[in-house]
């Protein structure tokens, strides 16, 4: 297939993706419909959750595809780049109509919609013709060749100052975190001081905090952009000791913004932003999980403040951090829901042990202990207990005046962690597709190098669009919140993303054979990080349901 071929097969595409999009309004309008006849919304939801997940992953996908299909767009305007992105784009959207036919057949019958009106949205000849050579093994094989040759892809796209940074901190993984990546995931350690120091001195902390607090991002509001980069870089060389730190920060940073109170603002995000204290964020209990509205950990009041009762998990970097965001129910009705939440600033003394307790000077202890995990080294998560820790009143996040609006507080926070998942993806997955690129070059089976082969071809050809999609999906949402928009696009890029990096650090290990099973070779680590992306800030199935089928079908 030559270029013009591709480049005009692309441009039949918009209308394939506008019939797929009419099919699943309709099928939307069908499940709206029976939700809004039942007279109890919520209970009906509940009753729907099949065809929900379907609905949340099928708008991931066609938001995916219609992103890579935006960026081929703007990279055949620029000469000699348009060919491999063109290439990448198509087979990325051919796999994605195979993938979405699957998706609608399996609701088909729940949703009103009939054999016939699937298998025209999926059989008309454009779309029949793209898929047809778009999955052809021949354009697959050429497709490779020029990935090997080319050595992968590039960011072409990103404005000269976001190419600066990222080259900067591209530098900073491989000199600093790549060294000792595979140690601290072997050994289980913490994060070095030196790579600590590192994040720091590059002001990794302050790219969440405006400038008129200490940090780095405009007066306008946060540059996510730029956040992504930078994530995606330290990803790529350990998710946990490089990428992740950047989170915290991240979420607790919002949190304050959000809370909007003057004196918090000057008294803490300066600090945040310089790494001093180091952070962590209390939200996820034991038997609640993503229902952030179910939090049972009690705060009352008592003189100068409140007392914390109860227990949280899967509170990363809970030892090292000095400065715990709590989010606790003040309200003890249960009928409150999420109006009975408040969000706090429970500060605490650095531990390094994997098990501690802080006794108070007012009689309190907050205990912690360390939660061993598959993968996901460098950062440990910790389950923590408190047993009438005293929080001061003036560490209400938001003032004297925000007790009850903690949810709100807390979910402006993670708006920003979906996306920054989503670069952790990318810079995982960068690091797994690099890793099978050059082992396919350089091992040799039956004779001849495992790049040669055609299946190897075509998995190399499938992992390289799946991340540049996910790349450019990234970027685009990181470049709509920072308007001011994209808040069920994080959503729905978080859900492709992270179930993509699973696809490719799987694929990268399938293709190192029993060496990628090994823990001599990097690609086993990938593949069990990316393991934890769909898990952590917010499960794929409560995101999925929560959050993008509730606002689909409820709200259209």
């Amino acid at each position: 297939m030559t270029a013009s071929t591709t480049a005009t097969t692309l441009v039949a595409l918009p209308g394939v993706l506008e019939d797929l999009g009419a099919l699943f309004q309709r099928a939307l309008a069908h499940t709206r419909a029976e939700v809004s006849a039942s007279g109890d919304a919520n209970a009906a939801l509940d009753h729907c959750q099949v065809q929900g997940y379907e609905f949340a992953m099928i708008n991931a996908e066609l938001h995916a595809a219609r992103s890579i299909l935006g960026y081929s767009s703007a990279c055949a305007t620029t000469e000699g780049e348009d060919l491999i992105e063109a290439r990448l784009a198509g087979a990325f959207v051919a796999e994605i109509l195979t993938r979405l036919r699957g998706r609608f057949e399996k609701i088909r019958h729940l949703t009103g919609l009939t054999a016939a009106e699937v298998g025209r949205a999926f059989e008309s000849p454009a779309a029949e013709a793209f898929v047809a050579a778009h999955l052809d093994p021949a354009f697959l094989e050429t497709t490779a060749g020029q990935i090997l040759e080319h050595g992968g892809h590039g960011r072409s796209l990103l404005d000269e100052d976001k190419q600066i940074i990222a080259a900067s901190f591209a530098r900073l993984a491989s000199d600093i975190v790549a060294p000792q990546a595979e140690r601290i995931h072997r050994e289980d350690l913490d994060i070095p001081a030196d790579i600590l120091s590192a994040l720091i001195e590059m002001g990794c902390f302050a790219l969440s905090i405006p400038e008129a607090y200490g940090g780095t991002a405009p007066p306008s509001g946060h540059d996510n952009l730029a956040m992504c980069v930078v994530t995606e870089e330290l990803s790529r060389a350990s998710l946990a000791a490089a990428g992740s730190p950047l989170t915290r920060p991240e979420i607790l940073s919002r949190a304050l913004m959000a809370g909007n109170h003057e004196p918090q603002k000057k008294k803490w995000l300066p600090g945040i932003a310089a790494g001093k204290p180091l952070v962590a964020i209390a939200v996820t209990e034991p038997d609640c999980g993503s229902d952030v509205a179910a939090v049972r950990l009690r705060a009352t009041p008592t003189d100068g403040g409140w007392l914390l009762n109860g227990a949280k998990t899967w509170c990363t970097f809970a030892g090292k951090a000095e400065l715990l965001m709590v989010l606790a129910r003040t309200d003890p009705d249960p009928a409150a829901g999420h109006r009975g939440l408040t969000l706090f600033l429970v500060e605490k003394p650095e531990s390094d042990a994997k098990a501690f307790e802080y006794r108070q000077p007012e009689g309190g202890v907050l205990s912690g202990k360390a939660i061993p995990t598959i993968g996901y080294r460098g950062m440990h998560s910790y389950t923590l207990f408190f047993d009438n820790v005293f929080v001061p009143a003036e560490n209400v996040i938001g003032g004297p005046d925000a007790v009850g609006k903690g949810f709100y507080h807390t979910m402006a926070g993670f708006a920003g962690g979906r996306l920054q998942t989503a670069a952790r993806a990318c810079g995982v997955m960068r690091a797994a597709f690099e890793a099978a690129l050059r082992y396919a070059q350089d091992r040799r089976v039956f004779g001849q190098p495992l790049a040669d082969y055609q299946l190897t071809r075509a998995k190399l050809v499938s992992m390289a669009a799946n991340l540049r999609a996910c790349q450019e999906m990234t970027y685009a949402v990181a470049r709509l919140m920072d308007q001011g928009r994209g808040q069920m696009e994080a959503s729905l890029v978080k859900l492709y993303a992270c179930r993509a990096a699973e696809y490719v650090t799987r694929e990268a290990m399938q293709i190192h054979g029993g060496m990628g099973y090994s823990e001599e070779t990097a690609v086993s680590r990938y593949f069990v990080d990316a393991r934890v992306l769909s898990i952590f800030e917010g499960a794929e199935e409560t995101l999925a349901l929560k959050v993008v089928a509730r606002e689909l079908i409820l709200k259209g």
